[in-house]
């Protein structure tokens, strides 16, 4: 197994952390808020009395978004963030682990047997709140969720831009940061993938949305992409 030889935070993104092994390979990981859980197979290191898990961007669309050039990683400590269609939690427990024991996630999945999964990664993770619900229907689960920092979807819905902004006028800060990982297939197949990506932005700048940046996540995620934006109330 090959040897780590030193972890630092990256100089731009807050929480997450470059791994750097002896043969000269460079990974990126986080914080393990919960040692000794793996929550997808990740790998585990330890380094100085510190546990940290290595970050996928195969298996993770906000680490391809990073690794890709993301502008910035608007997540930080504490914050409280709404997770449209968090799935088994392979992502969002990365989040969770950069938002740390004050702040919370509330993921919305559909999928009642992917939310069986996600049950299992939260009975340790207790910043993680999962909610069984439907992404289009944000008034079914007002009650559960709070005023939040930020937003994060991945629905791969075809009206997945329009899902966000409802969910958004009712959640989301004003000023509060939106990223949106788009798959261009599950939206339009007879479009090409920038037609489909210009069509969402339009969608999201309508309701408020003010784009900050687009990165492609080839050959992370094929034919898809993250948007970043900040939303402002009316």
């Amino acid at each position: 197994m090959v040897e780590v030889v030193g972890v630092k935070e990256h100089p731009k993104w807050k929480g997450v952390y470059v791994i750097e092994f002896e043969d000269g390979s460079l990974r990126i990981g986080t914080k393990n808020l919960v040692p000794g859980q793996r929550v997808y197979g990740e790998r585990l290191i330890k380094f100085e009395g510190e546990e940290y898990r290595e970050w996928n961007a195969y298996r993770s669309k906000l680490a391809a978004a990073l690794l890709k050039g993301l502008i910035e990683l608007p997540i930080k400590e504490s914050d409280k963030i709404l997770y449209l269609g968090i799935a088994s939690g392979t992502t969002a427990s990365h989040v969770s682990d950069i938002i740390g024991p004050e702040g919370r996630i509330y993921g919305v999945e559909f999928a009642p047997r992917v939310m069986r999964d996600l049950l299992l990664v939260v009975a340790e993770r207790r910043n993680i709140y999962p909610i069984l619900g439907d992404a289009r229907f944000p008034e079914k689960y007002r009650h559960l969720v709070e005023a939040v920092d930020g937003l994060y979807a991945d629905v791969a819905q075809p009206d997945q831009a329009a899902i966000v902004a409802r969910n958004a006028s009712f959640f989301l800060k004003d000023g509060g940061y939106m990223l949106m990982a788009v798959k261009a297939r599950s939206i339009d197949v007879t479009l090409a993938p920038s037609d489909v990506y210009k069509r969402e932005i339009e969608t999201l700048k309508e309701a408020g949305f003010e784009i900050v940046d687009v990165v492609h996540l080839d050959p992370f995620d094929r034919d898809h992409a993250m948007i970043y934006a900040r939303y402002r109330r009316g």
